[in-house]
């Protein structure tokens, strides 16, 4: 067989083994700051047929809620996670291959980086590397002595609340928890009087007279939430009866963890706060030239909402002024050379901010246009990552809800955010006279880090100016 036919067959060999080895489904990795996602939904289940672009499932990062496609064309062989499961990005949580193959076991998680090490741990391990100076040979030993067993005072305590199926509180009777369990109350809230402070059934017996609740009256429904929710009878809020109702509203107050969206909110906002001294500053808007402006042209097709001029008025100000589309990191300043404005949407279970990019340069209509369709998605938690990412400045605007005006903390990673409050008919003198005049009041919070008083004050100005001038809204 000649060499070129032998290469051939040994290529044939080899893509005819790739093409029947199982595919892996991997967690995919959605911007850099994500480590791991939860499982939504599961579109596919094992022995399913799927084409290359199909949607095996949903996942949940701290932003959105995303679309994972196949890049196989195959049968789902394996499934390793379930609905509701968090998962590191870059996992293994399935494969596919041909039907009737035998899918490999479940791959290790990805190892994490290892910490580096300290330059304490590096020179202690030179020490320790470094052979010892020689001593004089010691004398033989005497013959080793048996050591005797250790005692009490020398071995090592167990606790049985260290061992599994033992209570982590003072140790409870059998009697005495089978009467808390029939009664509805928790051992570990009663105190024990037993040896070493064990709870026996006269202590229980004890709890119960002390707290009235021999004396309670509970429905059968109520007893069986009770046990489902693991409630202690104390806890609940009744009266001399306890129904369903009483319950069900202790169900609602207990406290539940917070969302993934919500802890990445609170975490970001604590940083911010922390790290950032915010100043604020208010400034009355005459908007009343530019919503007379907008009705009339909307009527010849223009599609920009009073947010769409705010924010192009915002970008046009930014682009003016550099500092403020700052941020300060550690001792230095990072200016952004794009504008790119943050537009906060308010979601059933937190707040996401999608970007605008270029919004000082791209046309009226095509800003409208994209803010539309990015609160659209946002609101139904179909945003990529990089849809919400890379902000240079924030607008918060809550006028739609009748709000006159409210303070913002700043987004991490930008210099200043501007809170928008209502449209609002107020009289106001204008040469001499009392007339009235739709005003708009805008509070800038600004990174004392890095922008001055002064500064913030003249952007404001200029955003002012932007703001009353129709002739600018013309041009555009």
């Amino acid at each position: 067989m000649k060499l070129d036919q032998l290469g051939q067959l040994l290529d044939i060999k080899i893509n005819k083994l790739i093409n029947t080895m199982a595919k892996e489904i991997i967690m995919p990795k959605f911007g850099q700051t994500v480590e791991e996602a939860e499982i939504v939904k599961w579109h596919v289940k094992e022995g399913d047929k799927v084409a290359k672009g199909d949607v095996l499932l949903e996942i949940q990062t701290d932003k959105a809620t995303l679309e994972v496609e196949s890049f196989n064309e195959g049968t789902v062989l394996k499934i390793f996670a379930e609905d509701g499961d968090s998962v590191p990005v870059m996992s293994v949580i399935g494969y596919i291959g041909k039907e009737g193959e035998t899918a490999p076991g479940k791959p290790a998680a990805p190892a994490k980086p290892k910490p580096a090490e300290k330059p304490a741990e590096k020179n202690a391990e030179k020490s320790a590397a470094k052979p010892a100076p020689a001593k004089p040979a010691a004398k033989p030993a005497a013959p080793a002595e048996a050591q005797p067993a250790p005692t009490a005072a020398s071995a090592p305590v167990i606790s049985t609340s260290q061992l599994p199926g033992f209570p982590t509180s003072s140790p409870v009777s059998p009697r005495a928890r089978k009467l808390a369990r029939e009664s509805l109350v928790k051992p570990e809230n009663i105190p024990g009087t037993g040896p070493n402070g064990r709870v026996i059934e006269r202590d229980v017996l004890n709890y119960l007279e002390e707290t009235g609740v021999n004396s309670l009256k509970i429905t059968p429904v109520a007893k069986e939430l009770i046990r489902q929710h693991g409630f202690d009878i104390t806890e609940i809020k009744g009266g001399g009866k306890i129904s369903k109702e009483d319950v069900m509203r202790a169900v609602r107050e207990k406290p539940k963890p917070l969302s993934p969206m919500r802890e990445i909110i609170a975490n970001r906002m604590k940083q911010s706060v922390s790290s950032m001294p915010h100043f604020y500053l208010t400034m009355k808007i005459d908007v009343t030239d530019m919503l007379e402006y907008r009705k009339k042209e909307k009527a010849n097709g223009l599609k920009a909402s009073v947010s769409d001029l705010i924010i192009k008025a915002v970008a046009l100000t930014l682009r003016e002024m550099p500092v403020m589309n700052s941020v300060c990191i550690g001792n230095t300043i990072k200016t952004h050379q794009d504008v790119n404005i943050g537009l906060a949407v308010s979601l059933d279970d937190g707040l996401i901010v999608p970007v605008i990019r270029n919004a000082d340069v791209i046309p009226l209509d095509e800003l409208a246009e994209t803010s539309k369709d990015l609160a659209k998605r946002a609101r139904k938690n179909k945003l990529s990552p990089e849809e919400y990412q890379g902000g240079t400045f924030t607008i918060s605007n809550m006028g739609m809800m009748g709000v006159d005006e409210f303070t913002a903390i700043i987004n991490p990673g930008e210099g200043a955010i501007l809170a928008v409050g209502a449209s609002v008919e107020t009289p106001v003198v204008r040469k001499g006279e009392i007339v009235i005049r739709t005003i708009m009041k805008m509070t800038l919070s600004s990174d004392h880090n890095i922008i001055d008083g002064s500064v913030a004050a003249r952007f404001m100005k200029s955003l002012k100016g932007k703001l009353e001038d129709v002739m600018l809204w013309q041009n555009l």
